[in-house]
């Protein structure tokens, strides 16, 4: 957050307009992207304009108690947001002249506000002089209302604090080999993980990364890339990849030497699963189609990667809590149990189903593995490999499934929340 203000031109400015749209539209900040809303800029600052507007969200909490002694009350959104985003960049050592004279000079671009620009310009001289001095000194961020009581409940306070704690780093970048990871760790310079994954502790730009043109790895969160790992699949298996979208698991499975078929609803989706297949020469059965329609099979092995909150990937999309109240997820419940039974019935007798979903909440996880067990006779939860995981054995459930969270790994940078369990027809 150092760069003087010449060199993110245009950046600044599109974070504001994600702002706008996550805090006032509850817009998510990948359906705005996917939208094109910072297709106008360069890569170097598309990347820049997205981290800002994340480093915000995350900071917004203690930006808002820093903004509130200057505020006789809070101004109209768009130049809240200017000062909440300028806030954050001069708390985290932004340049304040470039800082400031970039913000002054965002609202008075505006055609409503342009006349706030000495607010703007007095309230962040007085957060440049005070607010790196007391910015630590504020307590975390806490998790909304809505998802912050259910994960108290069922986790308790130390835990809540500590993930809340994750979710206020960003999260680093973690790749997925097709069929090295020691070497992609040496190309890239990342640390390979004791579960396969590689991990950057740094910014970059994707598609500069060495290994990129080939596909030699694609960027997936090494908590994701546990799933397939579990499922274990085997080279000429037929295996069903179900919710497939956005395509990382579809890859390890293809990579993995199985004969894969991907279903998702999107089309659109899927035709980006198409491209990364291509891009790193691996082959799968690509079809839009709804999970509950599917009729293939029977399959040696089906991975089910269900619709969920995704509660579990705030560290990465810190959007989600402000664009999401909870509502629905009584829904998401439902079909993830309808799709768990659909995808029983599509598996062959002895073969293996891993269920996950990137939720923190135990309903989208250990609960809707006791209530299958109760639904389907002679199914039976196979037992978690943690030295072949590389995972903590600490984290295996009384399910028998797999509890990840944000707060794991904290010297590491942590990993996304997920849950998944590994069920089996007996023979």
């Amino acid at each position: 957050m150092k760069k003087p203000a010449n060199a993110t031109s245009g950046a600044r400015a599109r974070a504001v307009h994600l702002l706008d749209q996550v805090i006032g539209e509850r817009r998510l900040v990948s359906d705005l992207l996917s939208e094109g809303a910072l297709d106008a800029l360069d890569p170097a600052d598309r990347a820049r304009a997205h981290r800002l507007a994340n480093d915000t969200l995350r900071g917004l909490e203690r930006a808002d108690r820093l903004l509130k002694r200057h505020l006789r009350k809070p101004p109209p959104l768009h130049a809240f947001n200017v000062l909440r985003l300028a806030t954050v960049e001069l708390c985290e050592g932004g340049d304040a002249h470039g800082v400031v004279n970039e913000a002054v000079a965002i609202i008075g671009a505006h055609p409503r506000y342009g006349n706030l620009k000495g607010l703007i310009n007095a309230v962040l001289r007085k957060i440049a002089d005070e607010g790196p001095k007391t910015w630590n000194d504020l307590r975390l961020p806490r998790l909304r209302k809505w998802l912050r009581d259910p994960l108290l409940e069922a986790y308790g306070g130390p835990v809540v604090q500590a993930i809340e704690a994750a979710h206020f780093n960003a999260a680093p970048l973690d790749l997925t080999a097709r069929d090295d990871p020691s070497g992609v760790a040496a190309m890239t310079g990342g640390e390979l993980l004791p579960t396969g994954s590689v991990r950057l502790n740094r910014n970059a730009q994707v598609s500069a990364l060495p290994g990129y043109d080939n596909g030699s790895w694609w960027v997936q969160d090494a908590a994701a890339a546990i799933a397939v790992r579990l499922l274990a699949p085997q080279p000429g298996e037929t295996v069903l990849d179900l919710c497939a979208a956005p395509g990382g698991k579809t890859m390890q499975l293809a990579a993995a030497g199985s004969v894969v078929t991907a279903v998702d609803i999107s089309e659109k989706r899927l035709r980006r699963v198409r491209e990364n297949l291509d891009r790193a020469g691996l082959k799968a059965d690509c079809m839009a189609q709804d999970v509950l329609a599917h009729h293939g099979g029977p399959y040696d092995a089906i991975l089910l990667d269900a619709p969920c909150s995704a509660t579990g990937t705030i560290r990465r999309h810190p959007d989600l809590p402000h664009a999401r109240d909870g509502a629905g997820i009584e829904g998401l419940i439902t079909l993830q149990a309808d799709m768990l039974d659909r995808a029983i019935g599509l598996l062959r007798p002895g073969g293996k189903l891993v269920f996950c979903t990137c939720s923190l909440l135990p309903d989208e996880g250990e609960c809707q593995i006791e209530d299958v067990l109760d639904r389907h006779e002679g199914l039976e939860v196979v037992a978690v490999p943690a030295d072949r995981l590389g995972v903590d054995p600490g984290w295996i459930t009384a399910e028998g499934g797999l509890r990840l969270r944000p707060d794991y790994w904290p010297e590491r940078g942590g990993m996304d929340g997920f849950f998944m369990a590994c069920l089996r027809h007996r023979r």
